[in-house]
Order: structure tokens, then sequence, then C-alpha cells
């Protein structure tokens, strides 16, 4: 293939089809924040705010004032989304950061679990890198530290430790403390990130099975299997994402081990996800083979397609030339699935929800899951990386 029409592509894909669709109807000019529950045109289906995307949000405004173009105005969509989750989106007695708050910004739920912090500093840290205000990355650091003693201590996140409930380690944490090392790394100088990062590269690989060529979404603290539906469940998605934030770390600390384990996760998790009969990645499988247990096992959704296209792009950049034609043939096969049934070109953006053989299940454009975040990312990623050649 020739790969000096990917970079025009993806560019135009970014500025022409994604951003304007999520300018046009996402951002809340009245009470601040952004719709993430837009339907198939743009409307606005439920005006209820989920602090996690918002905070995906405001990290890729930032991302496209730094990376694309600083005379769009696209800064101030991301103030104006940082105003609004430092106003509203922390707990002022605990710190935590809400789940959701409705239009008034009154506080919904709560999860039991660390994402909404994740990207609550993710977007600190986003701010931080494109205003200089140290104001912003004081406030991602506290929440780091904030998130990282709730993960080592499950319990203040009201999820007690029952007799008979085995301890996991699931495949998102470590790798959401990466994507937050990445960025707090180069503008804090702070060595304790990368001890940090060391544990959870540790705690990643623990996932990894290279005689079964496969990786695990969940295990125990040590390593170990469980042989329950949960113990034997694949994401081949999520394997692949995190395959890229490793190849990340890999070529920061110029790891070349790590970086061949890297890619070696990204072929495994492609070739075990690809449905050969309908194409496109399934959502969850079984190690062995068994039945998995989500009903949406065989879907095909937004976010595993475009972590494929960016790491594949990605693994052929920095492979050899024999298994970088591999990984670009991966690419363009994914490419050309997601072209043919996730692209909308009626009405921009992407479909989030496939079955199988790749017919929309849901027409909605966002949700309390999709938003302004894993397409633009990927398209902006793969346009950085083309624009390097």
């Amino acid at each position: 293939m020739n790969t000096h029409k990917l970079l025009p592509l993806y560019r135009g894909e970014l500025v022409e089809n994604v951003i304007p669709f999520w300018e046009t109807h996402s951002i809340d000019r009245e009470c601040g924040g952004f719709f993430t529950c837009l339907d198939r045109d743009g409307g606005v289906y439920s005006t209820d705010k989920y602090m996690w995307l918002q905070g995906r949000a405001v990290y890729m405004w930032s991302q496209l004032h730094r990376h694309v173009d600083a005379s769009r105005g696209w800064l101030e969509h991301a103030k104006q989304g940082a105003a609004f989750l430092r106003a509203h989106g922390r707990d002022r007695n605990t710190g935590r950061v809400f789940f959701s708050l409705d239009r008034q910004s009154r506080p919904l739920h709560i999860q039991r679990k660390i994402y909404s912090e994740v990207f609550y500093v993710l977007a600190m840290c986003e701010m931080f890198a494109s205003t200089g205000q140290a104001e912003f990355l004081d406030e991602a650091q506290e929440v780091f530290w904030l998130t990282y003693d709730l993960w080592q201590h499950p319990e203040k996140l009201g999820r007690p430790q029952l007799a008979g409930t085995p301890r996991l380690c699931t495949l998102a944490d470590p790798m959401v403390f990466l994507s937050m090392i990445e960025a707090l790394r180069p503008a804090t100088g702070d060595s304790r990130y990368d001890d940090i990062a060391v544990q959870m590269q540790a705690t990643t690989l623990r996932h990894i099975r290279p005689d079964r060529r496969l990786v695990l979404e969940n295990v125990t603290p040590e390593g170990a299997e469980l042989d329950t539906p949960k113990g034997r469940l694949l994401s081949p998605g999520h394997a692949i994402e995190m395959g890229w934030f490793l190849l990340h770390h890999a070529l920061h600390t110029n790891d070349e081990s790590l970086t061949r384990q890297s890619l070696d996760i990204i072929e495994w998790s492609f070739e075990r996800g690809w449905d050969e009969e309908f194409g496109g990645l399934f959502y969850f499988l079984d190690a062995d083979g068994r039945p998995p247990t989500q009903l949406e096992w065989s879907m095909k959704l937004w976010w595993p397609a475009t972590e494929a296209l960016y790491a594949t792009l990605l693994a052929w950049k920095i492979s050899g030339p024999d298994r970088g034609q591999k990984f670009l043939a991966m690419h363009e096969r994914m490419r050309q699935w997601s072209w043919q049934h996730f692209r909308d070109e009626t009405h921009g953006e992407w479909f989030g929800y496939l079955d199988r053989q790749g017919r929309p299940t849901h027409t909605l454009k966002g949700g309390e899951w999709k938003g302004f975040f894993h397409l633009p990312r990927a398209l902006l990623l793969m346009t950085m990386l083309l624009e390097k050649r």
C-alpha cells in the first residue's frame, strides 16, 4: 500500500469529519463542560455529564491546540472544560472525582473505580502543557497521588475484600498509570514517577502469556491465573492498546526487550481478535475457547478499532522491514474495515457499536462511555507519527 496517502487521509478525517461534529454539538455554552450524549446527527438526548469524558475532552482539545492548529480557538474549549471540572468535578470532602453530574452540576454518581480520577489528571497535565500555569500541574499531582493511594487500598473505594473473593489485578489499572506518568514525568522531573512506571510495567507484564500468545485481562497480583470466566477473559482491543502504551514506555527507556514484547502483544492480540468470517475485532473472547459470558462479546466497537489502527502503524514504523510489512498489512485490513463500517458519511464522526456483521446496533455518536477521545486521539497520533517520516 502507498503509505504516503495515509497522512492526508487521517489528518482530513480528524479535521474535517470528527472535530466539526464535536465542536458543533458537544460544547455546553450555557452551563459549561461538554455534552456527550449525542444522537446520530448531534442532537443532545441527555444533559448528564460524565466526568471521565469531560476530562478526556479537555485533554483532546488541548492536544489539538498544541499539535494541530493553535489558531482555531480549541484551547478556549479546553479552558472552559477545565474550569468546569475544577469547579464541580471533585467531592470537597474526599477529593475524589465524581463519575457524573446533572446539567445543574449536582453530583449523580461516584464509582468504586479510579478512572474518573485518571482522566482528571490527564486533563490537568495537558492544561499545564498548553498554558504553563502551575496550578494545573499542582492539581494533577494532587489527584495522581490520591489515585495511587486508592489503587493500593481498594477498600477506600468502597470495595471490601470478602473472604471468598480473590484479589485481582485488572489490566486497565497499570495501563492508566503508565499513561498518567507519561504526562507527568516530563512536566515535573520527579523520579518517583519513574519508580512507579517500573512497578506498573512489571504489573502489566504479569498478564502476558508468551507460550499461549495472549494477554489476560485479569490475574492475581502475583500473576497467577484463575480458572473462571473472569480469569480467562481476553479483550483484544484492550491488549492492543496496552501494547502501544508499553511501546511508548520502551522508547522512552530505550528498552529493546520491552520493545520486542510490546510488538509481540500487538501481533498476537490482533491475530487472535480478528474475526476471519466477518472482519473487525471481537470485543471479548475466552482464552480457552469456552463461551464468553459477556452478551456483547461478538460486537465490533469503535475504540478497539482505533487503538488497533494506531498500534499497528506505530509497530510498522519501529519494526524491521520484514515484520513491518506484516503490521502494515494488519493496519490496512483494519483501516478498510473501519472506513466501510464505522464511518458515517452523512452526519460525520463514527458509529460506536456494531453487530458481528458490522451493522450499527446503536445510532448514537456519544453517551456514557463514548466521547471525544479514542477516535480523535488515534487520528492525531497517526498524523503526528506520519509527519515524522
